[in-house]
């Protein structure tokens, strides 16, 4: 082979490997971001809270199975007199059969609880994307603090900076250093503080969505404020398609059918049975039919029908009481996000750049000794309150929306 084409077909396996190992990097980079819809397919497809509630399906779906079996034949051996000349025998087969339709009633239970197991999978899998959505979000925001944090550190080491100078240019007393290195001290607690929120706040998160341990280095930066979420009357008129509410509902229908299978089985059950007796006595073999059925005369079933009937009016109450409890929320969490979010953007649009501006003025101030460091300090220390205030109302304004969407599910629906 020539020794050009040697050199070309070695350019561009060089080239392939290049390529193939930046694409690698960058794949790598892009995994050890996490983003929300990422940890919600995760969330979904591994939590094992999740996993165990789905075989509630499978459950229920075997009661449905048994409710619809009839009961099985007995067959029976009776013997009189053990002498072998005298002996009679008689084989019979017996067979039960249920009237006042306890079969349909058992079913009609039975379905109840499969589509029971459905909604109860479906309210778990509204609670945990609230889960996911509140440990993102609050990933986002020890993000975010640790950022203040640093720029508070920043600023804190600036102005002992600034203040060391003045006192060795003689402009001001050693105490101004002191408690600029005072302030650094404070703030650098509040860093480490920041950063071990950060690591708990990976932990929680990767705990939701089923991972042992974090596999990713950060979450993606999004809007911090939460979504603008639909008007109460919207939210109010589709209250009765949330989980729990038809849950609810669903559980008056299950009393109301147990309470019908109480009430079929004041009827008893009629035995019938077949079968054969030889008399060795006689050597004679007589076809045998026998009937039975219980006397309803002190057990009518009474107590459990009386039981059934105020269990479903019990679910009744409880219905209302969750309609009522679930309007509540509803409206208290608009509320909340509605001022919460004002706030947010009181802090984005004048406070923290108020405040920002205010420390820029006076650690100027202070170099040019128009002002003493005991103003630079209260300027740094207001900064650093704005910036714990508008991380809290963005907790508020967060908390708003997870409880929104633990009631109604996903909100991208509306």
């Amino acid at each position: 082979m020539p020794t050009h084409v040697r050199k070309l077909l070695w350019m561009a396996g060089a080239l392939s490997a290049v390529l193939l190992f930046s694409t690698a990097t960058v794949q790598g980079a892009q995994a050890q971001t996490l983003t929300l819809d990422s940890a919600l397919q995760t969330a979904f497809a591994n939590n094992p809270d999740l996993a165990a509630a789905q075989w509630e399906i499978d459950i229920a779906q075997g009661g449905r199975q048994q409710a619809g079996l009839i009961p099985n034949p007995v067959a029976s051996f009776d013997a009189e007199d053990t002498r072998r000349n005298s002996r009679t025998t008689t084989i019979k087969l017996t067979q039960t059969l249920e009237l006042g339709g306890k079969r349909g009633a058992r079913i009609d239970v039975a379905s109840r609880a499969q589509d029971a197991a459905a909604l109860t999978l479906e309210q778990r899998r509204n609670v945990l994307r609230a889960d996911v959505i509140e440990g993102f979000y609050g990933a986002l925001r020890a993000q975010e603090r640790l950022d203040l944090a640093q720029r508070s550190l920043a600023l804190a080491e600036r102005g002992l900076v600034v203040a060391n100078g003045r006192v060795t240019a003689g402009k001001s007393s050693p105490v101004e250093a002191t408690r600029a290195q005072v302030q650094l001290s404070e703030i650098r607690l509040e860093f480490s503080r920041a950063e071990m929120g950060l690591t708990d706040a990976y932990r929680r998160l990767a705990a939701i969505t089923g991972a042992a341990s974090t596999d990713f280095q950060s979450v993606a930066s999004q809007a911090m404020a939460a979504p603008t979420l639909p008007a109460s009357s919207q939210l109010l008129a589709r209250l009765d398609q949330t989980a729990e509410l038809r849950l609810a509902e669903l559980q008056i229908q299950q009393r109301e059918a147990a309470l019908g299978l109480e009430k079929a089985e004041r009827i008893p059950n009629l035995d019938v049975s077949i079968g054969s007796q030889y008399d060795a006595s006689v050597r004679e073999r007589v076809n045998v039919v026998g009937v039975s059925m219980p006397i309803p005369l002190f057990n009518r079933n009474q107590g459990n029908v009386l039981s059934a009937s105020r269990r479903a009016d019990q679910a009744r109450d409880l219905r209302n009481a969750a309609e009522l409890r679930l309007r509540t929320d509803t409206r208290q969490a608009l509320d909340l996000w509605s001022t919460a979010n004002s706030e947010v953007r009181s802090f984005n649009q004048v406070i923290l750049p108020a405040a920002q501006s205010a420390v820029d003025s006076a650690t100027r101030g202070f170099e040019m000794g128009k002002f003493n460091f005991l103003e630079v300090l209260d300027a740094q220390r207001t900064l650093i309150a704005a910036r714990t205030q508008y991380l809290s109302a963005l907790a508020q304004a967060t908390d708003a929306w997870v409880r929104i969407e633990r009631i109604y599910g996903d909100l991208a629906r509306f």
